[in-house]
């Protein structure tokens, strides 16, 4: 109570003010990545904020690298439902069946344990150099976040939930859609949050299986053409868009929240 109240304290305190912070954050950010690059020596001044930006508007008006942009979300998107399809409705069986989740927690903590890079030779021998092999090591790392959280979820709904719905006539069937599915849906956007951060962050190494599009082979391409400040320029474009959809997801969560 004492946190809460202290934070509360600190809220009235900023007032106004507050509003300002995340950019005085994003330009104390910006002034560290000047001071590295005009005091730093060697390689790193190429990477410079001002000759960054300068790339960056350039790559704004480029209509290839909006292509790149599109089939990096593309793959993106395909793994997310990917994720969706088999995480949500694994997670629900697990969560609400007990003899589900004892068969399967050792094997499920075992596997979300494996590196998404160890499963990169994988993809590449069973699917070939491309979108395939890509869209693969994402699902393999964006899945598990969806099935574990979901499953939590329906482990801590109160019994007396289920008890109800039993006493008014409900079956299996009509206590997950009516009560177990809307209970969870807090944990399960939780989850999707957590999925969709590690999917992007595995977009740009999943785009170095040899593929010649995306967002992750402009940044391969760009160091081999010692073109130094496309890199943070990508970068900079990378997690303008994976900002952005974390936000969506946190929206989404605030407003279904039933906390």
């Amino acid at each position: 109570m004492a946190t809460r109240d202290r934070r509360r304290y600190g809220s009235e305190l900023v007032g106004d003010a507050g509003r300002l912070l995340p950019a005085v954050g994003l330009l104390g950010g910006l002034a560290v990545w000047w001071a590295v690059t005009a005091f730093g020596s060697g390689i790193i001044t190429n990477f410079a904020p001002a000759a960054t930006f300068a790339v960056l508007a350039e790559l704004a008006v480029s209509p290839a690298f909006y292509d790149h942009v599109f089939v990096s979300v593309y793959r993106f998107a395909v793994a997310l439902g990917l994720c969706l399809t088999v995480g949500l409705p694994v997670g629900i069986v697990v969560g609400y069946f007990k003899a589900a989740e004892r068969a399967t927690t050792v094997l499920f903590q075992f596997m979300r344990m494996i590196s998404p890079l160890a499963w990169f030779p994988i993809a590449i021998i069973v699917f070939g150099v491309g979108t395939r092999s890509a869209v693969f090591v994402m699902f393999m790392a964006g899945l598990w976040p969806i099935v574990l959280n979901t499953a939590h979820g329906i482990a801590t709904i109160d019994d007396d939930w289920l008890t109800v719905g039993e006493s008014l006539g409900g079956d299996t069937r009509a206590l997950l859609r009516r009560v177990v599915v809307p209970a969870v849906i807090p944990d399960m956007l939780t989850g999707i949050r957590l999925s969709i951060g590690i999917l992007w962050i595995i977009l740009v190494p999943a785009e170095m299986l040899g593929v010649n599009t995306g967002l992750g082979y402009l940044i391969l391409d760009a160091r081999d053409r010692f073109s130094y400040a496309e890199i943070p320029a990508i970068m900079l474009v990378i997690g303008f868009i994976g900002f952005w959809l974390d936000l969506s997801v946190r929206r989404l969560h605030t407003r279904w929240n039933w906390g």
